[in-house]
């Protein structure tokens, strides 16, 4: 069950998104692209319950709440970079690939 919880698409973007440091909500999901308000707010909440990510509220008006990392959240985080960084530096390689499978699936 935690591997599913860290090992989704928006759990692994919003962990490496947290990777430089606290965030508010909208910074996350401006930092994570096409995530809607309803599943960052899943995932948040599943990983803030998991001890990967902290939750924190500053008593004002309105509150203010930040995520950050948790010693869990950085020690995932970091196993979970150089994967993160491969699929970046290789997406354009994946979609040509699914492009051409495509393409020989059509024909």
């Amino acid at each position: 069950m935690v591997l599913d919880h860290v090992s989704g698409r928006w759990a692994v973007l919003v962990l490496t998104a947290l990777g430089d440091g606290p965030h508010r909500f909208h910074e996350l999901r401006a930092r994570v692209e096409g995530v809607s308000e309803k599943m960052l707010s899943q995932t948040l909440r599943t990983l803030v319950r998991d001890g990967f990510v902290r939750r924190t509220v500053k008593p004002s008006r309105p509150p203010q709440v930040s995520y950050a990392l948790t010693g869990l959240g950085e020690g995932v985080t970091r196993s979970l970079q150089p994967l993160f960084d491969w699929v970046r530096d290789h997406a354009g390689d994946i979609l040509a690939a699914q492009a051409a499978h495509d393409q020989a699936a059509a024909e």
